[in-house]
């Protein structure tokens, strides 16, 4: 089974997660991310400072944030995350994309 973890501080979008993969695992904070053994790690990359624990991350990645955001998504992914999405892409695949 694939293990799960986000840092995904808005409630609403920490349902949907959850709904889509039950023994998803949230972290209060994005450093509480290193140290953490996980197969994928879910982002919020609209959340200040969250890219900066990228690189101590030893799993797959994956990131969404605003669709406008382009420098954001385009910072997301030079900071070495996997896969970024804007967000309605991230919710509308969410199964796949975390499987």
């Amino acid at each position: 089974m694939t293990r799960v973890v986000a840092f995904v501080p808005d409630l609403m979008d920490r349902s949907r997660i959850a709904a889509a993969v039950p023994d998803v695992v949230f972290v209060r904070e994005a450093a509480d991310l290193v140290g953490e053994q996980a197969d994928v790690v879910v982002l919020d990359a609209g959340r200040p400072g969250v890219l900066d624990v990228v690189p101590s991350l030893r799993c797959r990645i994956v990131a969404f944030g605003s669709h406008v955001d382009t420098a954001l998504l385009e910072a997301a992914r030079a900071a070495g995350v996997d896969e970024v999405l804007p967000r309605s892409a991230f919710f509308r695949r969410l199964p796949e994309v975390l499987s």
